[in-house]
């Protein structure tokens, strides 16, 4: 079981940013990521959609061994993490909303929150909003557009560009001097927000915490690889060139990309 592979799902390639991370502290873990690309974005449908196709990439790893699952997706942990660790023997790692950093940084008590309704809506973002932001001013804004433009490799185009001025300027305006990036699309955005904010906001990505968490996991179950040569294994339901074109240029070793007919 130490050797299996850590599986890494998403509704399309912004788990990646998520991916990037784990496989930074993990370089030694054999890791299978799932993009559900053909079904893109999860966070306009309804609890009940999204939780079904979560469903399908959850068992689809499982068939592939996997012996840990990090839903890379916050739509997916707000409406559907709980139920997966009550049904299924292996750990799962979710996304939380960094809000508590957020608190931490933030010297005008003022904070954005770019992500989807069903992340605002989940039990997670309101628990966690109650504990660490009492008292702090957050500002929500869900990023409708900006996941379709990061599925189809748009992320710096003047649409993006457009639609996050809109999103953003009236935080910059009440003061907000912090951003919480609360889908996993949205750190391809990066570069295009500090464009438009000019640097005046600190951008807080919480793929950093979860690797930390995977690895915290990881130990405590005795589930460390004890190998040294890890497989990286791609599966998309979409179109393969813009997952692709991503790896191409952020990986360093050979992978397997497969595409998956629905």
């Amino acid at each position: 079981m130490q050797n299996h592979s850590i599986g890494i799902f998403d509704s399309g390639v912004g788990g990646l940013s998520v991916f990037r991370e784990i496989r930074k502290s993990l370089p030694d873990e054999s890791i299978v990521y799932f993009a559900d690309s053909a079904n893109c974005p999860y966070g306009s449908k309804d609890k009940d959609a999204a939780r079904a196709l979560a469903g399908n990439s959850v068992e689809f790893l499982l068939d592939q061994g996997c012996k840990m699952i990090v839903v890379a997706c916050n739509t997916v942990t707000a409406v559907a993490i709980d139920e997966f660790r009550r049904r299924y023997h292996v750990p799962f790692i979710g996304m939380e909303p960094a809000l508590k950093p957020a608190a931490r940084l933030t010297a005008t008590g003022k904070i954005g929150v770019l992500a989807t309704e069903n992340t605002f809506n989940g039990r997670l973002f309101k628990q966690t909003r109650e504990k660490y932001a009492n008292g702090i001013d957050v500002m929500v804004q869900p990023g409708y557009g900006l996941v379709e433009l990061v599925e189809n490799g748009d992320h710096e185009s003047d649409r993006a560009m457009e639609l996050l001025k809109e999103y953003l300027m009236p935080m910059i305006s009440q003061g907000a001097d912090t951003l919480v990036l609360g889908c996993t699309h949205y750190p391809f955005l990066i570069n295009t927000i500090m464009r438009i904010t000019h640097n005046k906001m600190k951008i807080i990505d919480p793929a950093q915490a979860v690797a930390a968490q995977t690895k915290r996991v990881l130990v405590e179950n005795r589930l460390t690889a004890a190998t040294t040569c890890p497989v990286l294994s791609f599966f998309t339901t979409g179109e393969k060139n813009t997952l692709e074109n991503i790896l191409d240029h952020t990986l360093d070793q050979p992978y397997i990309l497969k595409g998956i007919a629905q």
